[in-house]
């Protein structure tokens, strides 16, 4: 160990982590039943370490000391000394060197080994001691100059947040979208700078889409079943830093703060939003018998949901190994700091919550009252992003869609599910119908509005659009558990030969029931998600939980947009259809019984002869024909007050054969004319006036809008 001449004094506990202030840095680390805590400080490549300074300083659970002279660059980690009992939840080990769990950068790359565990892991018995030094093994964190040139032309964040009912949600991984994009160098390809290249920038910004949902960034770490299959954890639902940008994004490792937070800008400057996939239910560090990287060797007990009649063991509600203690007010204030941070310092317009019911765990179960949601919804920070919900874990009782507070959006898989079931005829209209209307049986409470349901046909988790008119069944084989992994329930239809087809009439079908799942997302009540390269048919070859396929099975293909720019063409005018047409995305339900202030129906349903047909009458074999008609007049607010819009009618088919559907008649003169179908991917120019036919082609949807005939 080198000698260095570090200085120590008392410090602050406030703020936690490594705090710059131009002439020192402060430390600053939580830890109720540590005994000492030591700040190992390593050289510039953080292989070598310089000193060990122990924090002189613990007040109200918290060990710190200020170092003068150390700086921005900085590599440094923690050793943490206390007790070894894991009979009574404690996991101490100071040879293990230990992430800050405030660092807001990473320096290196986990190598797996028998050092980084606290027990002898030879011998898989977590209660015996491990004396071998892990620090060669580990990455280490960083001190980080905040300063960032957001008010310097052209990185000047504009305000641009997106109002609720206008959010297009498009989920997308750093990565995988630019890994082998075309356009960008091969240096900033599946990085943070690449994301922000304007190439790829300009390419989002055409869809039509509002808000990209990056996939997990903050810091992961791989699994070691996987390390041991030459894999990867791709998703990156496996963190470990909750404060810092993952350095594998960045083109510049060192520098993934400024790249990330000159991406940021990027799209702001377009006034798109940047919202991130989150995960704070789980660490890496696993069960018992997995690593001790962080959270386990510095206050495992804490950290940590531990089974109440034996603290050796972990509860387990995420499936993961490990739940973290989101009951412990400094762990909850931990992951509050962190959200504050990447809004206040990163500038990020919301989060998306992996596994949220966890959060919303109290001890007694799933809580709308739990800590955490009254913590984030009275912060007047968090409370003015974007909150959005993965509404499921696999605790007890941990399904709770359309159950979370006012003031969160919320994934809603009945949609994916009933949106599928409908057209691959496992169902009929009624619950597609309620799909449709933005899930108001499942939402339309105390106040929440049709944005409240995220609705998605995709999303990273299972299957692309392709993949879901191309398979019958899921083809895992490369994730190297013979297949067992994935979820066999997909709700897909091949359209009768599985997997690529060269025989045009299967194609052909694949095309038009792509085509019948866009528009049923877009032109449904809702926030609309899609899933990054189903606008131009990428595929994952069959694998509908590609987790851990770091290459061509999960990397957007982007030769397909230019093989499939049909579909692409066709998604583009879906989503400006959807912008610029007022009743397609309502900031309220639509209501099928009579207004009595206005007198008017707001929405009716529509048999094929064209009268009026009864939801309540439907059956699960009946209708698979039926229009959905939207009065443009439709009240916009709680005001008695008539909309202005003009009246829409979309009409679906499920069945396996044409339809002559009647178009109704409407009570003020004009004609209907047609907006879009699903049949072909150039809408034909068509008129037809109330009480005429028109063939609607079997599997297809059609959007008429009424056009008022004028004096």
């Amino acid at each position: 160990m080198a000698e260095t001449t570090y200085r120590v004094q008392e410090g602050s506990p406030s703020p936690r982590g490594a705090t710059w202030d131009g002439r020192g840095t402060n430390f600053a680390l939580f830890s109720e039943n540590a005994t000492r805590v030591e700040l190992c400080l390593f050289d510039e490549s953080g292989q070598q370490e310089l000193q060990r300074i122990t924090l002189p300083e613990y007040t109200d659970g918290i060990w710190h000391g200020y170092i003068p002279d150390v700086g921005p660059g900085t590599a440094y980690g923690y050793r943490v000394f206390g007790p070894y009992s894991p009979g009574e939840g404690h996991r101490f080990n100071p040879n293990k060197l230990l992430l800050d769990p405030y660092a807001t950068a990473h320096l290196g790359e986990l190598k797996w080994g028998p050092e980084i565990f606290g027990y002898i892991m030879e011998t898989g018995d977590d209660t015996t001691f491990d004396t071998r030094d892990s620090a060669a093994f580990v990455p280490k964190c960083l001190v980080t100059d905040p300063r960032f040139p957001w008010h310097d032309a052209p990185l000047k964040p504009r305000s641009c947040r997106v109002a609720m009912q206008d959010t297009i949600l498009y989920e997308m991984h750093v990565r995988g979208f630019t890994k082998l994009h075309p356009s960008l160098p091969p240096e900033l390809r599946g990085t943070y700078e690449g994301l922000g290249h304007q190439v790829v920038a300009d390419y989002i910004e055409s869809l039509g889409v509002t808000s990209i949902e990056l996939l997990p960034i903050q810091t992961f770490m791989n699994e070691a079943h996987l390390h041991d299959l030459r894999l990867t954890n791709y998703w990156g639902y496996n963190t470990i830093g909750f404060f810092a940008p993952d350095p594998r994004y960045a083109a510049r490792p060192r520098f993934a703060l400024q790249e990330f937070k000159s991406m940021v800008a990027q799209y702001h400057e377009r006034c798109m939003e940047v919202i991130m996939d989150v995960v704070y239910n789980h660490t890496a560090e696993g069960n018992e018998r997995g690593p001790t990287l962080s959270f386990k060797g510095i206050d495992n007990a804490n950290y940590y949901r531990l089974h109440a009649e034996n603290p050796r063991y972990y509860v387990n509600d995420t499936g993961t190994g490990n739940t973290v203690n989101v009951n412990h007010p400094r762990v909850l204030q931990m992951i509050c700091d962190s959200l504050r941070y990447w809004v206040e310092e990163t500038h990020v317009d919301g989060f998306r919550f992996d596994l949220s019911t966890i959060l919303a765990r109290e001890l007694g179960g799933f809580d709308k009252g739990a800590g955490f949601l009254k913590a984030v919804m009275q912060d007047p920070v968090l409370s003015s992003v974007k909150l959005i919900a993965e509404p499921w874990d696999i605790g007890p009782g941990g399904y709770r869609v359309g159950e979370f507070p006012p003031g969160w959006i919320e994934w809603n898989d009945t949609f994916r599910d009933r949106s599928r079931a409908f057209w691959t005829g496992r169902t009929g209209a009624g619950d597609f119908a309620k799909a449709l209307m933005g899930s108001p049986e499942i939402f339309d409470h105390l106040g929440r509005r049709p944005w409240t349901s995220v609705n998605f046909i995709t999303a990273h988790d299972g299957f692309t659009l392709n993949d879901l008119v191309s398979y019958n069944d899921k083809h895992n084989l490369a994730n190297g558990e013979d297949n067992r992994d994935g979820s066999n329930h997909n709700l897909s239809w091949n359209c009768g030969e599985e997997g690529p087809s060269q025989n045009s009439d299967v194609n052909a079908l694949r095309q038009r029931q792509m085509r019948n799942l866009m528009a049923t997302l877009l032109l449904a009540q809702g926030t609309p998600m899609l899933l990054a390269g189903d606008e131009f048919a990428r595929t994952q070859q069959g694998n509908n939980n590609a987790y851990c396929q770091d290459n061509e099975i999960s990397w957007v293909d982007w030769t397909l947009a230019e093989k499939n720019a049909p579909m692409l063409a066709f998604t583009q005018r879906l989503l400006a259809l959807r912008r610029a047409t007022p009743l397609l995305h309502r900031g309220r339900y639509l209501h099928e019984g009579v207004d009595s202030e206005l007198g008017i129906r707001e929405l009716v349903w529509i048999g094929a002869d064209g009268n009026e047909s009864h939801r309540e009458d439907w059956n699960l074999d009946f209708p698979e024909t039926f229009g959905m008609l939207i009065d443009g007049q439709a009240r916009r607010s709680g005001l008695p007050e008539k909309g202005g819009a003009e009246t829409l009618l979309c009409v679906v088919n499920d069945h396996q054969a044409s339809v002559q559907f009647t178009l109704p008649h409407v009570e003020h003169e004009g004609q209907w004319k047609l907006v879009l179908s699903t049949e072909q991917f150039e809408t034909i120019e068509a008129t037809h006036a109330g009480g005429e036919t028109f063939p609607l082609a079997r599997l297809s949807l059609t959007l008429w809008r009424y056009v008022e005939q004028s004096n």
